[in-house]
């Protein structure tokens, strides 16, 4: 049996779906299970837990043998929701599953963790997780993907929305990224649950293409068929917005998710896992295709 925490996110349903595809046998940690009609019908057990619940968690974890964590709370949360939510939470869980009798967990971090701990409170968390998991004495598998694309979420659907409905859109940033299709990522997590050869390893994901914040907008205008006036947002401009925006009690952690958008190239070198599963991610181009289509 597979533990799954966070597969009623956006990453992780998608997950859940190749894991059961797969033929896996998999049970889904929810806060709300009677909202999970969907993962039910994929042949899902949904059981009741909250990662600040640490007896719901030794509970969950009962009986599997692999655990796939994808929980995380957005960057611009506050510091107590990454301390309570990603910190202790996976310390938690990592003991639960040590005393389950768990052999294997599944990591999803983010990629720059390691560059940017000392940076952003989202950053710190997603290292204490990964220690928590790395010296847990179980083997265990850590991705670190770059920006994340799909249809169903993250941030490419709503670049899309800006482009098709906005007469000027203004872009995000100035460094690079490498996204990946959330499918695709699906695909890595299905496959880290099994065999010995990637076992204790940890690996950066992205798709094929890197670019920039203004080449993806102009992918979006070309797949749109649109001509839209583009404006890059000074950083200075996105600080100072964030820094307004942190009076309103849901955005108080803004000014630390624009300092981890500008803190650099979102880049990595996918090579070492598309080697060690054999799952070669589609390109920047069929992303945008198939979001702009769905």
């Amino acid at each position: 049996m597979i533990l799954v925490a966070g597969g009623t996110g956006f990453v992780g349903t998608t997950a859940v779906h190749a894991l059961r595809a797969a033929d896996h046998p998999v049970r889904v940690l929810a806060r709300r299970p009677e909202k999970q009609d969907q993962l039910r019908a994929w042949g899902c057990e949904v059981v009741q837990g909250d990662m600040t619940d640490a007896d719901s968690l030794r509970r969950a974890v009962e009986g599997c043998d692999t655990v796939v964590h994808f929980v995380a709370d957005a960057p611009w949360a506050r510091r107590e929701a990454f301390e309570r939510v990603m910190v202790q939470g996976t310390r938690d869980l990592v003991e639960a599953a040590k005393n389950a009798g768990t052999k294997r967990i599944v990591l999803m971090s983010a990629n720059g963790t390691e560059e940017g701990r000392e940076l952003t409170p989202y950053y710190h968390a997603k290292w204490e997780e990964e220690q928590a998991v790395k010296y847990s004495g179980l083997e265990h598998v850590i991705f670190r993907p770059s920006f994340i694309f799909g249809s169903g979420g993250g941030i490419l659907p709503q670049q899309i929305r800006i482009v098709r409905y906005s007469p000027v859109t203004p872009i995000l940033g100035r460094h690079r990224l490498q996204p990946i299709w959330v499918d695709d990522v699906a695909a890595f997590f299905a496959a880290a649950v099994g065999g010995d050869d990637a076992a204790n390893r940890t690996f950066e994901l992205g798709g094929p293409d890197r670019l920039t914040w203004a080449d993806l907008h102009a992918l979006i205008r070309k797949t749109l068929g649109k001509r839209r006036i583009a404006f890059q947002m000074p950083p200075a401009l996105l600080k100072a917005g964030a820094s307004v925006g942190q009076i309103l009690p849901p955005l108080r952690g803004a000014p630390a998710a624009v300092k981890q958008l500008d803190f650099g190239d979102n880049v990595c070198d996918p090579q070492p896992a598309i080697e060690a599963y054999g799952i070669r991610p589609i390109g920047v181009e069929e992303q945008v295709r198939r979001a702009v289509a769905s």
